[in-house]
């Protein structure tokens, strides 16, 4: 998710963008734009580079513009739920863009279709469309704060609305979202990886609760959301992010290599290699072979030329679907007692696979290690983690896993271990996947009974 302000270029820099931020969705990507008298969208399903050819950037002008890559977390991979999400109302045209769930969305769209509201997507991001026309605010700014009022869950969201770009983000901080200037102009951006991409300085994180409201007369800062405590999603730092990005104020590549280091040292092994599953597992293999004096090697090659598209007729070939994207190195495994790391461990099937296709290359023994803690729970904020009862650690023990994984040991980093690489922040995540203490339940209602701070001229 991106947003660009002040630049006369902004579709093209909000596509490259997208390109650094393509690891947060594969599903479809979209931009939209203004350019003084009217707003400008494409969406496609599929990558960035397969969505914007050559000719698609031309009629996207306009020195404002907003850009996303579809996850689809809540509602399918349609094209009608690609963001940004345009709408016309009698504020003009908006678009919106949205990193999240909204845990009360499916609450609050019944209301809303109750009381005459006709839905075009499945998304719970059009609830906020919905709420936004529904509001008697005399401004946008104070029809969005009322809006928000009444959502709960995750988010991190940019909005267009007839030149200004608003970027939000919610009172728990679930999401990253990070504000950055590039010459005169103002980005923002999930990542601070895009920002590096654009040439851009990174700022500041937005920060959970605030509203950055940016337009001819530059950048406003308010806080009209109910502060929360941070429970920022620590899913983030262990897999979702680049390595190369700051997010929530930590460089994510030394997080991962301390987890690696952390967990090194809860669970040792007597090996004669380390190697990580490409390309998540890297930074926290090197840290466990540090720790551990261990070598380190890379003993499973990721091929990057393996489309979403790939036609999966027959269980045959679905089980050939990992030797397209990993091919063991014989080299580096034959004869070896091999230590194998991997961010995290969910359903288990490819896991599964990798442990046999290492056995199958020689591989003397095999001994997985995990850089998060067992999988517990689903998540409702914003990552893809199937029902519980899907969840290999919900239903076996470690043990359990191992032999059904047929690695000769498994071992995970204990929770306690995760809390420790978090440092000062500790308590200041969300662990609900690993932990069950979630902070908002789905269902929940909205985040405050008090009247919202609306913002007089706004």
């Amino acid at each position: 998710m991106v947003g660009i302000h002040g630049h006369a270029d902004a579709a093209r820099l909000a596509v490259l963008a997208l390109h650094a931020l393509q690891h947060r969705g594969q599903e479809g990507a979209g931009v939209a734009t203004w350019d003084g008298a009217a707003m400008r969208c494409h969406r496609g399903r599929g990558l960035v580079g397969e969505v914007f050819g050559p000719t698609d950037l031309a009629p996207l002008a306009g020195a404002v513009a907003i850009g996303h890559v579809r996850y689809s977390t809540a509602g399918g991979d349609a094209l009608r739920n690609i963001q940004p999400l345009v709408v016309r109302s009698r504020a003009g045209q908006v678009a919106i863009a949205h990193n999240g769930n909204l845990v009360n969305a499916q609450r609050l769209r019944q209301d809303l279709e109750a009381r005459g509201s006709i839905f075009n997507s499945s998304a719970d991001t059009e609830v906020v469309l919905h709420l936004l026309a529904a509001s008697a605010q005399e401004t946008f700014v104070n029809r969005l704060v009322e809006a928000l009022y009444q959502v709960e869950g995750a988010y991190s969201m940019v909005l267009l609305a007839e030149g200004r770009l608003v970027a939000v983000r919610d009172p728990w901080g679930f999401r990253p979202l990070v504000l950055g200037r590039l010459g005169e102009a103002w980005v923002v951006a999930s990542e601070s990886c895009a920002l590096d991409l654009l040439g851009a300085r990174l700022i500041r994180e937005v920060e959970a609760g605030e509203m950055i409201i940016i337009d001819a007369q530059g950048l406003q800062s308010l806080q009209p959301l109910p502060r929360r405590p941070r429970r920022a999603c620590v899913f983030e730092q262990i897999y979702f992010a680049r390595p190369d990005s700051v997010v929530f104020g930590r460089p994510v590549y030394g997080w991962r290599h301390e987890l690696g280091r952390r967990l090194a040292e809860e669970h040792p092994v007597a090996a004669d290699v380390v190697i990580p599953v490409p390309d998540s597992g890297l930074p926290g293999a090197l840290g466990y072979a540090e720790q551990s004096r261990l070598p380190f090697q890379l003993g499973l090659l990721r091929s990057h030329y393996v489309g979403r598209t790939f036609i999966e007729p027959s269980q045959q070939i679905r089980d050939l679907g990992v030797k397209l994207k990993l091919s063991p190195v014989r080299e580096v495994l034959a004869g070896r007692r091999v230590v194998v790391v991997d961010d995290s461990l969910v359903r288990g099937t490819t896991a599964r696979k990798i442990v046999r296709m290492l056995r199958d290359q020689g591989a003397a023994e095999v001994h997985l290690r995990i850089t998060a803690p067992p999988t517990t729970g689903g998540c409702f904020y914003g990552v893809d983690t199937p029902d519980r009862d899907a969840l290999l650690a919900a239903r076996m023990s470690p043990a359990q896993i191992g032999a059904w994984l047929e690695a000769d040991s498994l071992g995970y980093l204990s929770l306690e271990g995760l809390r420790a690489v978090q440092g000062e922040d500790r308590g200041r995540y969300c662990e609900a996947c690993f932990s069950g203490d979630y902070p908002v339940r789905p269902g929940a209602e909205g985040p405050a009974q008090q009247l919202p701070l609306f913002v007089p001229g706004a």
